[in-house]
């Protein structure tokens, strides 16, 4: 493999009500990656619980906690980095939905606390208010691998284009949303928000969904996806576990913005992106 391609491994994976279990899951399906090739392994939002405002505070654990100490050991013991989706994080008394990145000396490189929460109202579809019980985070969060930088967002994240422009501008070549869309917005969106971001930025944008189980009292779309920065989905998989792999060129993404430039025609004088907070 050349030195500009990182393999990637989306693991969509079935989550149930035993965190002990979901955690062992996740561990195994690491290994099993590992043994694939994968150079760096991102699991979904919520892999050590169900996902729903009821569950989060039953959930919740200080990081590093039993489901991160898990990862860490996992990345040392496999040699990999590991973007563990996300879990319930107790900090104080508030409670985040937080993303835990693990290098191969199992060392803790990111920590991303989702900082737009999902309170929707769709009539007839799905009402869902994460604020109810979580606190949202406050910064961007870009990890650096030795073939590009990657930012983070979870999930709802995805809906906004700034936030995928700032890591952009930062600097980042790969965007990974660990999310849990559901069967009212993922049919509609979770195909053309990744494909949005992936061509507004032109960058590789990975996804990573839960398994479907469809007697969940939250329903994942799944459909784990990498699609390019020329917008195309080079990798995915339907609503069941899988393991969705994925060869990111580097170079591609060069080639891409030298064939459309407009990374060199934004009209700054006239409009500009600009973050006022780098860290939670």
């Amino acid at each position: 493999m050349a030195a500009s391609t990182l393999r990637i491994a989306l693991i969509q994976m079935r989550v149930g009500e035993v965190k002990a279990e979901n955690v062992a899951r996740a561990v195994q399906l690491i290994k099993e990656a590992a043994g694939g090739g994968a150079q760096l392994i991102a699991l979904p939002e919520c892999f050590n619980s169900p996902y729903g405002t009821s569950f989060f505070p039953k959930y919740a654990e200080e990081i590093p906690g039993e489901s991160t100490d898990a990862l860490r050991d996992a990345a040392k013991k496999f040699g990999v980095f590991v973007l563990g989706g996300s879990v319930p994080e107790r900090s104080g008394d508030q409670l985040f939905n937080t993303c835990t990145v693990w290098g191969p000396q199992g060392n803790m490189i990111a920590k991303h606390r989702k900082m737009h929460l999902f309170d929707i109202n769709v009539p007839g579809g799905i009402v869902f208010r994460e604020s109810d019980c979580l606190s949202p985070g406050n910064g961007l969060t870009i990890f650096e691998l030795p073939h590009c930088k990657i930012g983070v967002g979870i999930c709802y994240d995805m809906r906004f284009a700034e936030l995928a422009q700032l890591y952009t501008n930062l600097g980042c070549k790969v965007l990974l949303y660990p999310g849990a869309f559901n069967m009212t917005t993922g049919p509609a969106h979770w195909n053309l928000l990744q494909r949005c971001r992936a061509v507004d930025n032109q960058v590789y944008v990975g996804t990573i969904s839960p398994a479907r189980d469809p007697n969940g009292s939250y329903v994942a779309w799944g459909h784990s996806s990498v699609v390019s920065p020329w917008g195309e989905v080079v990798s995915t998989c339907e609503d069941e576990e899988a393991i969705v792999y994925a060869d990111l060129d580097m170079d591609y993404v060069e080639k891409v913005r030298r064939m459309i430039p407009v990374h060199n025609q934004k009209r700054k004088d006239i409009y500009e992106v600009i973050s006022k907070q780098l860290k939670n």
